[in-house]
């Protein structure tokens, strides 16, 4: 695939089945992903990876933070547990943020997600399907504290990653001119 027409038809796939991709596809994705612009040269990300029964740990982890509130129903709870399990690899994004005098933390966490971007590219790219979340949980202090990330992280996104069936679906058109105005007018 062009890389041109890889941007153009990039999707999101949310529907995602073994096989997830093998050691060496991985490695291709994260290589990808450490070229992401990176000023300074911080390198302000790591990944983590889920995958196996880690799903189900994850699973208890997203239902024990959601559990901490009295208000919280037992479906919210099984669905919290179900999430991790909609693909057979999670990739975490997490920024590593430091502080610098030329580069905000701000541009740190873009260039995590510009990382977290390359990552989906390259997985489209191998053949599979991946799909981008963050939500609620990612801000989580017990995800955050069960998982590792440190007080100067963030999660900048859940990956999830595997196969898919069928075709995949055509991206909306979009007109560009909607986007784009120009200073001054």
């Amino acid at each position: 695939m062009q890389a041109l027409d890889l941007l153009l038809n990039r999707v999101s796939v949310g529907r995602l089945l073994e096989p997830a991709p093998d050691a060496a596809q991985r490695e291709l994705m994260v290589r990808a992903a450490l070229r992401a612009p990176d000023h300074g040269q911080l390198r302000p990300w790591r990944f983590i990876t889920v995958e196996g029964a880690g799903r189900e740990q994850l699973g208890e982890l997203f239902a024990s933070a959601l559990a901490s509130d009295p208000a919280c129903k037992p479906e919210a709870l099984d669905k919290a547990r179900a999430m991790p399990m909609r693909a057979p690899l999670l990739m975490l994004v997490v920024a590593r943020l430091s502080e610098h005098p030329k580069v905000p933390r701000q541009e740190q966490v873009l260039s995590a997600g510009c990382a977290a971007h390359s990552l989906l590219l390259a997985a489209q790219e191998l053949g599979f399907g991946a799909i981008w979340r963050t939500g609620d949980l990612s801000h989580h202090p017990v995800v955050l504290a069960g998982l590792g990330v440190g007080v100067n992280e963030q999660i900048v996104g859940f990956l999830y990653i595997g196969s898919f069936e069928g075709e995949r679906r055509n991206p909306p058109a979009l007109e560009p001119a909607d986007f784009v105005s120009a200073w001054p007018n």
